[in-house]
């Protein structure tokens, strides 16, 4: 298998610009568009740009036996972009996405539970280190503790069971199934909650509603492309520039500052996620 740590890292950079773009755009259309238009155009763009490259597998190989799985990763992923598309708009991006990259620590504790796999001593480490971090991101018992914060931490809890999902799945569907399923049922179920959040997008808004289906999109092709042609604990950490792009659109766009409580939190968060990825290779 080959192993181009450039090329990955490119890919990998490039997919965390596209998902932080993505959330600049989340955070700037919140003003006028609803959290409930947000996360159906997102699923529904997103299914439309796949489609192309989902039709070239043909509709056979797209038959399953775990339909069950499907719809519950589906329900999961969309309760947990719910979580984190609020998040975006009441934090600061920065402290939303290393908030967001609190999901890795919750993978080995969801799959101890439902899997049975065992957690080592590192990762069992790096959970407490990385969990530490986010205490110091989300600072409770400060004046500057925002209780929205827990919102995020519970939907990468989600994010988290909703990885394990397609772990559990593995063994029989191919990718390219998973995202189908997820594409079509994720529209379907955030469609549902339209029946009271509906707001007519103007025209001047669909392109920008399209834009984030777009790199949200992008985002998930390059970085598991990245993973492909490179070793994920070489190109991993590559994922925490995510805090570096949040905090500069955050800066640029809404004068966002980052405090020394938060510098603590990322240094903490990086450095457990960067533990758990070595662990990983074990």
């Amino acid at each position: 298998m080959s192993n181009d740590l450039r090329q990955g890292a490119i890919l990998l950079l490039s997919g965390e610009l596209m998902l932080s773009i993505m959330a600049a755009l989340i955070k700037y259309l919140s003003q006028d568009v609803s959290h409930e238009m947000l996360v159906f155009t997102r699923n529904l763009f997103g299914l439309l740009f796949l489609l192309p490259l989902i039709s070239h597998h043909g509709l056979r190989s797209l038959k399953t036996t775990r339909f069950g799985a499907h719809l519950m990763r589906s329900v999961v992923g969309v309760a947990a972009m719910y979580g984190y598309f609020y998040v975006i708009t009441h934090l600061p991006l920065a402290e939303a996405a290393l908030v967001k990259l609190s999901s890795p620590f919750f993978l080995p504790l969801i799959a101890l539970l439902w899997l049975g796999e065992r957690i080592n001593l590192r990762t069992m480490w790096a959970i407490v280190i990385g969990f530490v971090g986010v205490v110091f991101v989300l600072r409770p018992g400060a004046e500057t503790f925002q209780p929205v914060a827990l919102v995020g931490v519970g939907a990468a809890a989600l994010a988290s069971l909703a990885k394990v999902t397609i772990r559990h799945m593995a063994d029989t569907e191919p990718g390219h199934r998973i995202v189908f399923y997820f594409g079509i049922l994720a529209t379907l179920v955030s469609a549902v909650p339209l029946l009271w959040g509906w707001t007519s997008p103007g025209l001047s808004t669909l392109p920008w509603l399209a834009a984030i289906g777009l790199t949200g999109t992008l985002g998930q092709l390059l970085m598991t492309k990245a993973y492909q042609v490179a070793k994920p604990g070489q190109v991993g950490p590559f994922t925490y520039t995510a805090v570096l792009y949040a905090a500069l659109f955050g800066w640029m766009f809404w004068d966002e500052v980052v405090i020394i409580t938060t510098l603590i939190g990322s240094a903490l968060i990086i450095s457990a996620g960067i533990l758990n990825m070595k662990s990983s290779q074990k």
